[in-house]
């Protein structure tokens, strides 16, 4: 395995593989200074960046950073490599690749010609070299389109999952939670619970529930109780209403194990949900969740530095044409992300790999109450990413999920964010506004106003 060196400012730089060379160039994050692999100042930082810059793009090819014999997500990345596709840029250093992403070439066409050709260490290494606005130019001419009962990604258009938790899964007050969010135009993306008890039983209960509110008002979106993939085969099998299959996935295979989950069972699951025919203008079923630090909080990180792995959950989501991916950016508290600053970088981080790979890439902008950052830092993010072109944002009653106990976007930051920014739900999801009177004459939801609250009485 051959070593990188740089010659910085008199000084000498080594590091030892690509792996080092990938961690030493990332932006501060507590959760590689925490594991031992961030540089330890500023100077081995930008040394680092500086072999970047020079290295070839088929490097990545030639030097996987996790052995291919080991690791499933690996063989993923290289069996499934188009190369192709990568003939348009193979010539490139990384640095010619940044500087090719920011150029008026870069056109939402070719950045989607290429995507099949991006691995998730090309993606993650040309973050490295790249300011925040950087990564907004980038990501937001990548457009990716997907669809089940509503069309997410489209030009002009801001997705939202409308997350009704409740403590200890009541019935009515998960109903109560989604009505609210629906008359302030939320829940397009997905209405979408994470059960207090991950158990088939409640999972069926809960989208028993959600489907006869979707079917009362003949809502066009997609619900989905975020159980393990597992149960939600066996609750495929019972005959329940299930629309998406959910789950959280990593970027190395050890990561996945500790979730429970491998390549086979999520391609079973995928199978069994798209023989169920629920879709009515798509049939994208799938909807994963992750975020950096997963993998190294359980000790699978394999040494590469948390943004690199989180960009290979990419790879994972990417080969199940899913309907919905979202990075949780500040869930895992600050041992990861510690502050404010780098919650933002880090859910601008994510969206770009995410784009530039091809996945539809939503963000959780979230933190916990022990984290330092407030909710002054979610809202600069939150437009950030709507500036970037995010295909959707999860959103709980009053910004506050008390069954999570953590800190997210609000029902009325997505009426912010749509209004600041002239941008709309799915069209489907539009249409069914505006077909229940839930829109005044100028365009505006009408949100908690006598006009719109008939939904109510049939909580």
């Amino acid at each position: 395995m051959p070593s990188y060196v740089s010659d910085f400012h008199g000084e000498r730089h080594r590091f030892s593989d690509l792996k080092d060379v990938l961690a030493k160039a990332s932006h501060r994050r507590s959760g590689d200074e925490l594991a031992g692999l961030a540089a330890d100042s500023d100077a081995p930082r930008v040394a680092a960046r500086s072999v970047w810059a020079d290295l070839p793009l088929s490097t990545f090819l030639d030097e996987p950073i996790i052995p291919y014999d080991t690791d499933e997500v690996t063989r993923l990345i290289v069996d499934s490599h188009d190369a192709a596709a990568f003939a348009a840029i193979s010539h490139l250093t990384v640095g010619g690749f940044r500087d090719w992403l920011l150029s008026y070439d870069a056109t939402s066409a070719r950045l989607a010609e290429i995507a099949p050709a991006i691995t998730p260490e090309m993606a993650a290494a040309a973050t490295k070299l790249m300011r925040n606005q950087d990564l907004i130019s980038v990501a937001s001419r990548c457009r990716i389109t997907t669809a089940f009962r509503n069309t997410q990604g489209l030009p002009g258009r801001l997705g939202s999952r409308l997350q009704p938790n409740h403590p200890t899964d009541d019935l009515r007050g998960i109903g109560a939670a989604t009505i609210d969010g629906l008359l302030l135009g939320c829940g397009d993306a997905v209405i979408g619970v994470n059960p207090a008890t991950d158990s088939v039983a409640n999972g069926i209960a809960l989208l028993n529930m959600l489907e006869t509110l979707r079917l009362r008002h003949d809502i066009p979106t997609q619900t989905c109780v975020l159980t393990h993939i597992t149960n939600a085969l066996e609750i495929i099998r019972q005959g329940a209403p299930v629309d998406l299959v959910f789950q959280s996935i990593a970027g190395t295979e050890a990561a996945n194990t500790g979730f429970g989950v491998n390549l086979s069972i999520l391609r079973e699951a995928q199978d069994a949900a798209l023989s169920l025919k629920r879709g009515t203008v798509g049939n994208n079923v799938m909807y994963f969740e992750t975020g950096q630090g997963a993998a190294l909080s359980a000790d699978a990180h394999c040494g590469v530095d948390q943004q690199t792995v989180e960009a290979r959950a990419y790879a994972v989501a990417r080969a199940f044409s899913p309907l919905l991916v979202n990075t949780v950016v500040g869930f895992i508290g600050p041992e990861y992300l510690y502050d404010g600053k780098q919650i933002i970088r880090a859910g601008l981080e994510d969206h770009f790999c995410g784009k530039l790979m091809g996945v539809p890439m939503g963000v959780d902008v979230c933190y916990t109450n022990h984290a330092e950052a407030d909710q002054d830092d979610m809202d600069t993010l939150m437009t950030l990413l709507t500036v970037a072109g995010v295909t959707f944002l999860i959103a709980v009653p009053g910004s506050d999920d008390v069954m999570l106990n953590y800190q997210s976007a609000s029902f009325h930051d997505m009426l912010y964010l749509r209004s600041q920014f002239n941008l709309h739900a799915a069209p489907e999801f539009e249409a069914w506004l505006e077909r229940m009177d839930m829109k005044d004459d100028a365009g505006r939801i009408r949100g908690l106003q006598p006009e719109a609250t008939r939904l109510l009485t049939d909580v």
